[in-house]
């Protein structure tokens, strides 16, 4: 089959590699308009875009879906069928219905849970146990379409939702090209979603990193995994604001001591009271200065027992 790619960023990159390998041709890729990035504003070519281009494989990139233009262009494609892999925008019924098999999604969650814009941060935020990808039909209402195949895995305790980005996404990789292979060969089995069981995952803002030690430390511990590689689980020590990379939970039985304070200080960690509980850092970034384990950390800025981490100062 001819197949239209839709994604962006790094998750859609293994999707459309496990196409380029499979009996199926990629007529085309269409990605988000190149923008510029970072404090250079430097116009930087996206995952897909850069990986596309290295196939030579055709590649569009509309401003408005619905643009004459660019639906012209789509339907020279030719495409049987449609793919979209975190591709960051909803599609018009007018694109939608142009593809003979229509369009499928690689979605990255266990449908219908997690519907939305971050699912992977969501469900290691919420501590959840199990993750998984959900292959189903796009339609208009987001994330809605019924359910042409699931793969599930369970998520690691200690596991960031960078690491578990990178395993859904190969997962999700090898389900498509299998639901594709099924629909070569006639109708596939489309399993409703539960709608009594639908949860959203909002897109993440910088806000979400607001760290509240008056947690328990399970819950403080799966925020910063969860919210890495972006935006992080932030706070003040003093009056630096650090952002806080990896963590463990140290203990959950209750201590006497203000959460957020600092109640061992070494080389093995710091140790932060939450309520209950406590967390163990083991790697920060200082504002303006690179990724760290603590026991660097200390050795530039001692920390002692008693000192607190306190709500971050946003940067202006």
């Amino acid at each position: 089959m001819r197949v239209a790619f839709f994604g962006t960023p790094t998750f859609a990159v293994p999707t459309l590699d496990a196409i380029a390998a499979s009996s199926h041709t990629i007529a085309g890729v269409i990605t988000q308009p190149d923008r510029a990035r970072g404090r250079g504003q430097q116009v930087t070519l996206a995952p897909v875009k850069a990986r596309a281009l290295a196939l030579g494989v055709p590649v569009l990139q509309p401003d408005r879906l619905k643009d004459e233009g660019f639906l012209e262009a789509f339907d020279r494609l030719g495409a049987d069928i449609g793919v979209v892999a975190a591709y960051g925008r909803l599609l018009p019924q007018v694109l939608l219905d142009r593809p003979r098999l229509g369009l499928v999604n690689v979605h990255a969650s266990l449908l219908p849970r997690w519907r939305g814009a971050a699912p992977i941060h969501r469900a290691v935020i919420a501590g959840d146990r199990e993750a998984g990808i959900t292959i189903m039909r796009v339609v208009l209402a987001l994330d809605a379409g019924a359910m042409l195949a699931t793969a599930a895995t369970l998520i690691d305790p200690d596991e960031t939702s960078m690491a578990l980005e990178a395993r859904l996404a190969t997962m999700g990789a090898t389900r498509l090209v299998e639901v594709l292979d099924r629909l070569a060969r006639g109708p596939v089995t489309e399993t409703p979603q539960d709608e009594a069981r639908v949860t959203y995952a909002h897109r993440l803002e910088r806000a979400d990193g607001d760290l509240d030690w008056a947690r328990p430390a399970r819950e403080v511990h799966d925020r910063i995994r969860g919210l890495h590689p972006w935006p992080h689980a932030a706070a003040r020590l003093g009056d630096r604001r650090v952002l806080l990379i990896e963590s463990r939970v140290a203990h959950e039985t209750p201590t006497d001591q203000e959460p957020g304070t600092v109640i061992v200080s070494g080389a093995d960690g710091l140790v932060v009271a939450t309520a209950p509980g406590a967390v163990r850092l083991l790697r920060l970034q200082p504002e303006g200065r690179p990724v760290m384990a603590v026991r660097d950390f200390l050795n530039g800025r001692p920390v002692h027992v008693g000192d607190r981490f306190t709500p971050p100062i946003r940067p202006a």
